[in-house]
């Protein structure tokens, strides 16, 4: 275990890229989405929905597709294995997703008390529209940096595996199967099918185990991707 947490620390050289740029990243957009609504007219809406944390769950991706292309060869060169490689980036991703995901929920609950910091903002607090539980919306927030965090990860192995070739190939691949099933279902009228399917699903099943699943897919391809590529 001192061996995975001595080739953990590889991601961990600077604390400002693993947690003070992020950070930084999600303060800024806050104030920019805190003044612009403090300058416009109030709205009639109950809340004033906005998209800026997604900015630190993007940073997620960034960051394992970065790790895996960047730091596995310096990590070889250590005379690191690729399974201890691996799994330290496992522990890494998993200690972070759950520090994030804790900052973002208090954020979210700091938010409700105010109700939206005085002007009815939605920024943190995006689990809240599909359920009431906390312990369901703090999951939830870990479980989607996990689910990016393992999405970055894998393309990362595909870069180290295949190249650009395979950046290509993954791209064009997403492409068909999202823009072709967009096709199939808008063909066979199956979208009040699929909106039922978000809205029936129990809610720990829809933003907990499902990603988790997902993840573990994501996980298993990138090990066994990895074990395969070269430095």
């Amino acid at each position: 275990m001192k061996r995975i947490l001595n080739v953990a620390r590889i991601h961990n050289t600077s604390w400002a890229t693993t947690f003070v740029w992020p950070m930084a990243v999600l303060a800024i957009a806050f104030v920019i989405t805190f003044g612009t609504f403090l300058v416009i007219p109030t709205t009639d809406s109950e809340y004033n929905f906005t998209g800026s944390v997604f900015s630190i769950y993007g940073f997620a991706m960034a960051f394992y597709i970065t790790a895996i292309t960047q730091c596995f060869p310096y990590a070889l060169g250590l005379s690191v294995t690729r399974r201890e490689f691996l799994t330290a980036t496992a522990l890494v991703g998993v200690c972070q997703s759950i520090a994030f995901g804790t900052i973002i929920y208090v954020l979210s609950v700091i938010e409700a008390a105010t109700d939206g910091f005085g002007l009815k903002l939605r920024m943190f607090g995006i689990a809240r529209y599909a359920t009431d539980n906390p312990l369901v919306q703090w999951a939830a927030l870990v479980t989607v940096m996990l689910l990016l965090g393992g999405f970055g990860a894998f393309i990362g192995v595909v870069y180290r595996r295949f190249r650009t070739n395979g950046l290509f190939t993954l791209g064009l691949g997403a492409l068909v199967v999202f823009g072709g099933g967009s096709v199939l279902v808008t063909w066979q009228n199956w979208w009040p099918d699929v909106g039922d399917f978000f809205t029936d699903t129990p809610r720990i099943l829809l933003l907990v185990v499902i990603p988790l699943t997902i993840t573990a897919i994501l996980s298993a391809a990138s090990w066994f991707g990895l074990l395969k590529a070269t430095a």
